[in-house]
């Protein structure tokens, strides 16, 4: 079972999905890349707690529910802002609202339709008359 090519083979692919996801394999890597993920998450959560209200920190929580990316994009806005110093006390619900107001004008319209294709949706049981 010690075949040389079959070993060749398995060296190679696994260079080759190394190669594929950006890492070397070093898991020692990977946990210290998590470990700093970790770090930073908990820091801008630090960060949303010192500088929002609990209504606007509810109502935050909202929108990354419905939509992930916005509530994202929101909170880093937030630290930046936190970290520049451009607050000066705890964001209230309604100032959150405006600062949504204004993030959604500068965000580009997107339309979604939705298509009723009648023909094939109208399967109808009552012609079924055997």
């Amino acid at each position: 079972m010690d075949d040389p090519e079959l070993e060749r083979i398995r060296q190679q692919r696994l260079a080759q999905l190394q190669a594929q996801h950006g890492g070397t394999g070093d898991p020692n890597q990977a946990k210290a890349q998590e470990e700093k993920m970790r770090a930073m998450e908990d820091a801008k959560h630090s960060i949303l707690a010192q500088v929002l209200s609990q209504d606007a920190r509810a109502r935050l929580n909202t929108i990354k529910l419905s939509k992930p990316e916005k509530g994202a994009m929101v909170e880093n806005m937030i630290c930046r802002m936190a970290q520049m110093g451009q607050l000066s006390g705890k964001i209230s619900e309604s100032e959150l609202i405006e600062l949504l107001q204004s993030v959604n004008q500068q965000m580009p319209k997107t339309t979604s339709t939705v298509k009723f294709d009648r023909r094939r949706a109208a399967l109808d049981s009552d012609d079924d008359d055997f």
